[in-house]
């Protein structure tokens, strides 16, 4: 006797063997069970122009539940999505972001939170990765805009060294370096470089905040005082002591990803998605947007990349 169950699947078999039938032009009666699942899944998979439509939107500042309602798709199948592509892109960028020919880079960390905000996270949480603050670190080499490393970690001593060490790791020559003032850059570097590097630190000095600043305080900068230039090891060109690309980096992370921007409820709710969503973000960054200084990608103007992706090669990834 067949249950409800075993009517659905027989039912949904029926429908795979006349779709199978009529694409084919054959009149096979009985199809293997192995190949009716393979026909069902190429059915509901959605096509690479419709793939390649969604990453557009989210890789332009869309939240995801913007990008299901414009593709007019589950909210599900464009997490689902984003997951897929995202290790891809993490996974290809790791691999290609190799011996790079870099002479300056600039590196800095972007914040912004998963979850909840740090005083809004519950007690038993507090201290727990993945809840609350969530920096974003980035090296980008000055010359070619490549974003050559990238981390999604906590802001402290162990975090630094593990994207310094990464970073040290993808560069063919001796770089110039610039970081902030953040000192856990200090020893970072000392561990993933020596003395093989011409690194200064570039210590921004701010004002105290007016008192008479009211309700602005919280969303205005302190007024800006002085820029402190100092040397930590090698002969860094003083010229050349500067985080002004990075910094600009950030606002287009902020822009064009849209669980960067502030006082918004699209902020992640899960750290991992969070890391795949910015690696999806500087795949496209870096192989797929025309920089309007350089006419070409970054990747391009780099050697690592010979063409402008699109969004369907970039989608093609997760295949």
């Amino acid at each position: 006797m067949y249950t409800r169950l075993d009517v659905r699947i027989v039912g949904a078999f029926s429908i795979v063997q006349e779709v199978f039938n009529a694409r084919y032009n054959v009149t096979t009666k009985f199809l293997t069970y192995s190949i009716c699942l393979s026909i069902m899944f190429s059915m509901n998979r959605m096509s690479l122009a419709k793939r390649a439509q969604i990453l557009g939107l989210l890789v332009e500042g869309n939240s995801l539940r913007a990008a299901s309602r414009i593709a007019d798709v589950s909210i599900n199948t464009v997490t689902k999505l984003l997951v897929d592509v995202g290790t891809a892109c993490a996974e290809y960028q790791d691999k290609t972001l190799r011996n790079l020919p870099c002479k300056r880079i600039q590196c800095d960390e972007v914040w912004s939170f998963v979850g909840a905000k740090k005083k809004n996270v519950p007690a038993h949480l507090q201290g727990v990765f993945g809840i609350g603050d969530v920096w974003t670190w980035t090296a980008i080499c000055a010359d070619t805009k490549l974003i050559a490393s990238w981390m999604v970690g906590a802001r402290d001593g162990r975090a630094a060294s593990t994207f310094i060490g990464d970073l040290s790791g993808r560069l063919a020559n001796r770089v110039q370096l610039t970081t902030d003032g953040h000192k856990v850059y200090v020893d970072a570097v000392e561990r993933a470089f020596g003395a093989d590097v011409d690194y200064a630190m570039l210590v921004k000095v701010y004002g105290d905040d007016s008192p008479n600043k009211g309700s602005e305080r919280k969303y205005s900068p302190s007024e800006f005082v002085c820029a402190q230039k100092q040397r930590i090891e090698g002969e860094p060109d003083p010229r050349h002591v500067s985080t002004s690309y990075v910094e600009r980096q950030n606002l287009t992370l902020r822009m064009s990803c849209r669980r960067f921007t502030r006082l918004t409820n699209a902020f992640s709710k899960k750290v991992e998605n969070h890391a795949h969503a910015v690696a999806l973000h500087f795949m496209y960054y870096n192989f797929g947007r025309v920089h309007k200084s350089l006419r070409v990608t970054p990747a391009m103007e780099s050697g690592v990349s010979d063409h402008i992706w699109s969004l369907e090669e970039i989608a093609s990834l997760a295949q």
